[in-house]
């Protein structure tokens, strides 16, 4: 089956959160604390938080499908709404996560290729995403995607100070 891109809104809140917090769990609780697990996820993930960023004007989001199943989904800013200073000319690709029954059927490529897409239609030279240097599936999947890591910056899980990586790519021309 074909996967399907759709974008979200405020009226996909709650399928929206609890796609987040299941993907987030499925992707670090094994290499966190229980304790670091629920502080970070009590503070991320609730409803009146992914609605606000779901409102964001300059942030976006985008469920894919598997059928009528919401398999995953990605989180575009650009300009401010970039947790980094990347410039105008930047995507920054904050969420990409796919549930681990759907891992390895092409849904993460396919989510990359949709933030591409825009960034082309908005006019973007670069595309950036933060990634935890302990995530290694992460790190060869983007590497293989085209990314080079350029930096790096704090991620805070519960009281942890972790980093990501930060990786660009630079989009051919239109």
């Amino acid at each position: 089956m074909t996967p399907h891109i759709v974008q979200c809104t405020v009226n996909d809140r709650e399928t929206l959160l609890k796609l987040s917090y299941d993907t987030f769990y499925e992707a670090f609780r094994a290499q966190n604390t229980a304790e670091n697990m629920k502080a970070y996820t009590d503070s991320a993930f609730t409803i009146d938080r992914i609605t606000e960023e779901l409102r964001h004007p300059e942030s976006k989001f985008y469920f894919i499908y598997s059928g009528d199943v919401p398999a995953g989904y990605l989180k575009v800013n650009i300009n401010d709404a970039q947790s980094e200073p990347m410039g105008s000319d930047a995507l920054e690709v904050q969420r990409i996560y796919v549930l681990s029954e759907y891992h390895k059927q092409g849904f993460g490529k396919a989510l990359l290729n949709h933030a591409y897409s825009i960034a082309h239609s908005l006019k973007k030279t670069k595309v950036w995403l933060g990634v935890w240097e302990e995530n290694d599936n992460a790190i060869g999947f983007y590497k293989k995607q085209g990314f080079k890591k350029t930096g790096s910056h704090s991620f805070f899980m519960g009281d942890d100070e972790q980093t990501d990586l930060i990786a660009e790519k630079i989009l051919p021309s239109n």
